[in-house]
């Protein structure tokens, strides 16, 4: 990201000769009361400490239980570490704007917050596809699936979420990041979104808007239909098993995943795949809220409350811990 920050910087000075550059951006939050401000500072600080304190646990079980070292763990352990880093690339600035008066952000702040904020969020939408096509290959393909889903499958198809995340978002961060921006300066929005910095362009957007929607199909509704139709396969293959508690095994390895997938991904096409013109400051930073904040909150307790595994693993972290401490 600090690469191209230079290009960018050139590219806004040759179009910018003749007009005021903005320097830095003001956000206005979610609330302007004071007193509203320090109840809302108190209950995202909770939020961001369970989100840091789920996702670490996650990612501590999965480490030192090797039964969890599996292709479906390997996957749930990167998507809790893109949890923990995606919901820090906004929660700690906004808290930072609750609690003082002072509410602005440089550009380059805002650009790098840009820039992992999509590749972030472009990276979990990528992984929860792959996270899908693991669960297909377990149980339409079980006899093969140690043989298809090896090792390095596994960190290729991990690789190729982070790789595709981190390229898309340079292409969306640059475009959006050299238009000229001369006034004013004033973001709608708890963090530098995308959406709202467009609307602060004195120039042409038609592009940009373009790029938004084109990106947001590849991203978004992409991978979605490559999910709903992995689990078309999955279903049809559970109705297959005879035993009602094979079909109820089957079902519980999925159930986490569907229900992740259909709060993130509900969220983001709301967000991303409506008209211009439907878009309410307001209602965009609720939608916002619920699949950058919310959701990364929620991801630990789904896929810890209906995985014995997973439960599992931390009881006995948890015996182990008493037995440590009781010698």
């Amino acid at each position: 990201m600090v690469s191209i920050l230079p290009y960018i910087q050139q590219q806004r000075q040759k179009e910018m000769r003749n007009q005021t550059t903005v320097t830095e951006f003001l956000l206005l939050g979610l609330s302007s009361s004071p007193k509203m401000r320090l109840i809302l500072f108190g209950i995202f600080t909770v939020i961001y400490s369970i989100t840091l304190a789920g996702n670490l646990t996650i990612l501590t079980l999965i480490w030192l239980d090797t039964q969890l070292h599996s292709p479906m763990y390997f996957f749930l352990s990167h998507l809790s570490f893109v949890d923990i880093w995606y919901t820090s690339s906004t929660v700690p600035q906004m808290l930072a704007n609750l609690w003082s008066p002072r509410k602005t952000i440089s550009f380059a702040g805002c650009g790098a917050q840009i820039y992992l904020f999509l590749a972030l969020g472009i990276t979990e939408c990528v992984l929860l596809a792959v996270m899908a096509y693991d669960r297909f290959v377990a149980i339409c393909h079980p006899l093969s699936y140690t043989v298809i889903m090896n090792r390095r499958v596994c960190v290729l198809l991990a690789a190729s979420a982070w790789i595709s995340g981190f390229l898309l978002a340079m292409v969306h961060a640059v475009q959006t990041l050299k238009m000229p921006y001369c006034g004013p300066n004033v973001i709608n929005h708890f963090y530098c979104d995308i959406l709202a910095l467009l609307k602060l362009v004195c120039a042409d957007t038609h592009l940009n808007e373009i790029i938004v929607f084109v990106i947001g199909v590849l991203i978004l509704l992409c991978p979605f239909s490559f999910i709903l139709t992995t689990y078309v396969h999955i279903l049809a293959a559970i109705l297959k098993i005879r035993s009602s508690q094979g079909r109820r095994k089957a079902f519980s390895t999925c159930a986490s995943h569907m229900t992740v997938v259909a709060m993130f991904y509900g969220s983001a096409m709301f967000m991303y795949m409506r008209p211009g013109s439907s878009h309410s400051p307001e209602q965009d930073k609720m939608v916002s809220l619920f699949y950058s904040v919310i959701t990364p909150m929620f991801n630990p307790m789904i896929y810890s409350l209906r995985n014995k595994d997973v439960k599992g693993a931390f009881l006995k972290m948890a015996q182990r811990q008493k037995l440590t401490q009781g010698t």
